[in-house]
């Protein structure tokens, strides 16, 4: 089994990675927390995104008679817990160009290199994958239905399909992160770029960056930054900047009125009526228009297309503010479980 991580978009392993595990025919997960695309997500051997949940991991990863990490930690959790992983029982290696991270990893055997000039070093000595069984192909979930209020998988479906050809996707929506593996799947690299923990406030600047590093390399393709209503608040000055430069920027808020990963969290801890997560009121489009970048919000399935295809569109940078249901994600098992 391998478990990939950022470090292969970074250095531009990822072809690397992709002969390695075709060489093995093994099977790929994401690293969790993983800030960049970490294996082509519509490719047969990709097996999905680990949860940064140590049950979780653990859970993913048994069975197996080698475990080799390539470019991420071992591991980036969100919630405390045992990982029978690093009980011993299972050979690890991990292989990443972070000093700290081999470091920290309480089980394995850690190589300090690159993946870019590593993994073609190790191929040859590698047999070809005779006698290994093919991985059963990675389900993926039916295509969500409309309904009214929007949920949030039925708008990742829909922009997945409208996005334009060299798109980037900068994603700061925790809650909605797993029905965005879901439903907008990334096949290329460099397409996509997110926060490398739980901290808020980094993809909208962040954007504006890929933006503006897109366009000195001439590359004048979209960026989507795709944000959660809480996020946008951390540093929604960032619009000024877009509009200042006219940048080819669609902010996409997936508006649920407030912090859906903390409203989650309260369930994991067995609290309820926490404070300060709710955020009634807030008029996006306003202080967008505010900043200088078009605006516009939509609320119906029916005008869902229409919507995203202007944001995606317009000439300069556009936000559209999409008012999505306030159901309370589970982005653990232990939330699942608890919400049982």
């Amino acid at each position: 089994m391998l478990v990939v991580g950022p470090e292969a978009d970074e250095e531009g392993a990822g072809p690397a990675v992709v002969a390695l595990a075709e060489r093995l025919n093994a099977p790929v997960w994401a690293s969790p927390f993983a800030s960049r695309l970490c294996f082509p997500e519509d490719h047969r051997l990709f097996a999905g995104h680990l949860a940064a949940a140590p049950g979780e991991v653990a859970e993913a990863l048994a069975g197996h008679d080698l475990v080799l990490v390539l470019g991420a930690p071992v591991f980036t959790f969100h919630v405390a817990g045992h990982c029978a992983l690093f009980d011993g029982f299972t050979p690890l290696w991990h292989l990443t160009t972070d000093a700290e991270a081999a470091a920290r990893a309480p089980v394995g055997t850690g190589v300090l290199g690159g993946l870019r000039t590593g993994l073609p070093a190790l191929l040859p000595f590698l047999p070809e994958a005779h006698g290994r069984a093919d991985r059963p192909a990675r389900r993926r979930p039916p295509a969500p239905a409309a309904a009214d209020p929007l949920p949030a998988a039925f708008v990742l479906s829909r922009l997945s399909l409208l996005m334009p050809p060299g798109a980037a996707v900068v994603e700061e929506a925790p809650s909605h992160r797993p029905a965005m593996h879901a439903h907008l799947p990334f096949r290329e690299w460099g397409s996509f770029f997110t926060m490398a923990s739980g901290g808020l406030g980094y993809a909208l600047p962040a954007a504006v960056g890929v933006s503006l590093a897109r366009a000195e390399a001439g590359n004048a393709a979209r960026v989507v930054c795709l944000i959660g209503d809480g996020s946008l608040m951390y540093s929604v000055q960032a619009l000024w900047t877009a509009a200042q430069h006219r940048l080819p920027l669609s902010v996409v808020v997936l508006n649920n009125r407030g912090y859906g990963a903390m409203r989650s969290f309260s369930q994991v801890m067995g609290t309820r009526g926490v404070p300060g997560i709710d955020l009634p009121g807030l008029d996006f489009t306003a202080i967008a228009r505010g900043h200088g970048c078009a605006a516009e919000r939509v609320e119906k399935p029916g005008a869902l297309n229409e919507a995203l295809a202007w944001a995606l569109a317009t000439d300069g940078p556009a936000l559209l503010d999409v008012a999505v249901d306030a159901a309370v994600p589970a982005l653990y098992r232990a939330a699942r479980e608890d919400a049982r």
